[in-house]
């Protein structure tokens, strides 16, 4: 082997590593970015279904609400309910929004239930009510299918060579969506109207 054809390769495996190391950096920051959107994805299609149940509220409480009068407290619940998920600005904030309205919509589809079943017999009022619980169904896939992207991107960012990378370019650990500490316990439920 000639002295030229030694020097070019002393200095071609160095720059043949140094390529495959900058191939692999870009790689994996790739992977990382793509998984991020993903989440940012599955969040997108929380926001649309907690949106379309937003939407549906005004129409459910429209159609029992003359038939409701003493009920008044649980509309004005759903109505502030209603505009803190609208003002909400941040994903935590429209969690904690969308906890309170599904609380108070769950309200009314008891009272609906309890006290007056002529309305549940109603057939737009029948309708509104299925598909606010169709609304309440998606939601739930949804945050499941959230949770699961995040775990996914979670475990890239641990493992390694992908967490040098992601801690390089600072990429970090997301939150799973978690339920109101309140759902931990079952909810007391007295079927006693009284009569």
């Amino acid at each position: 082997m000639s002295k030229n054809s030694r020097r070019l390769l002393w200095i071609g495996i160095p720059v043949v590593i140094v390529v495959m190391l900058i191939g692999s950096f870009i790689g994996t920051y790739n992977s990382l970015a793509k998984s991020k959107q993903n989440v940012n994805a599955q969040w997108s299609q929380v926001e649309n279904v907690m949106q379309r149940r937003y939407d549906l509220i005004p129409n459910l409480v429209n159609a029992v609400k003359g038939s409701m009068k003493q009920e008044q407290k649980v509309f004005g619940d759903i109505a502030d309910a209603r505009k803190s998920y609208g003002n909400a600005s941040t994903a935590s904030d429209k969690l904690k929004a969308d906890a309170k309205l599904n609380s108070s919509v769950g309200t009314l589809v008891n009272v609906i239930g309890e006290n007056y079943p002529e309305l549940k017999s109603n057939s737009n009022v029948s309708s509104l009510m299925t598909q606010l619980e169709g609304s309440e169904n998606r939601i739930s896939v949804e945050r499941r299918r959230y949770n699961e992207a995040i775990q996914t991107y979670n475990n890239s960012i641990v493992t390694f060579p992908k967490n040098m990378v992601a801690g390089m370019m600072g990429y970090h650990q997301m939150d799973y969506f978690k339920a109101d500490g309140k759902a931990q316990k079952a909810p007391t439920v007295d079927l006693d109207t009284g009569k």
